[in-house]
């Protein structure tokens, strides 16, 4: 069993957390066939009433691990592929009755917005950061991001940050409604 997601299930809470602190939890190839693989076995789970998606380490999530694609030799069909097999795990919490929380800390950049909105309620760290950086790598939103991230904070701010090289922190945003609840990095567990 893949180390890269860790899956725990108790008392009829799953918690999901992404385990690939030191890639600061980016989706390799491993890493996206293991997150539709804790998808669907969570949301078919009868046992399981509610998710909790966390993370190991300084960061929520990196979004897609472009240098390990990168120097994997996999062609670009092999990409396309991946970001598909994880975007149907993001579909899958998304569709699901059962509520997802996700309880995010440090950085969330690239798809990793993607996955951190298929939570239906999001508890951030007042030191989380939010950034798209699709701009600057010349590549354009994935893994739900094109439409999670309008539907949370509506049209105008989606194309702020997915445009421009810009940070929000997470003051910005609860203020523009991408997070919930914002605590002490101490408390978002607890939360």
């Amino acid at each position: 069993m893949s180390e890269s997601i860790l899956l725990h299930v108790a008392e009829g809470l799953a918690r999901v957390t992404f385990n690939r602190p030191s890639y600061l939890n980016a989706m390799d190839f491993e890493m996206g066939e293991r997150w539709r693989e804790v998808a669907r076995t969570v949301t078919s789970d009868p046992a399981v009433g509610a998710v909790i998606l966390d993370a190991a380490g300084p960061a929520f999530c990196a979004g897609g691990d472009v240098i390990a694609m990168a120097t994997s030799g996999a062609a670009g069909s092999e990409v396309t592929a991946t970001a598909r097999i994880i975007h149907e795990g993001i579909r899958t919490f998304v569709e699901s009755d059962k509520p997802i929380v996700a309880a995010v800390q440090g950085a969330v950049a690239g798809g990793g917005l993607g996955l951190m909105l298929s939570a239906d309620y999001i508890v951030a760290s007042d030191a989380a950061k939010f950034v798209s950086k699709y701009a600057n790598i010349g590549l354009t939103p994935d893994l739900g991001v094109s439409t999670l991230l309008p539907a949370a904070i509506g049209q105008r701010r989606a194309l702020q940050l997915l445009l421009q090289d810009r940070t929000i922190d997470a003051a910005t945003a609860l203020e523009w409604g991408l997070v919930a609840e914002v605590a002490p990095g101490a408390e978002v567990a607890a939360r």
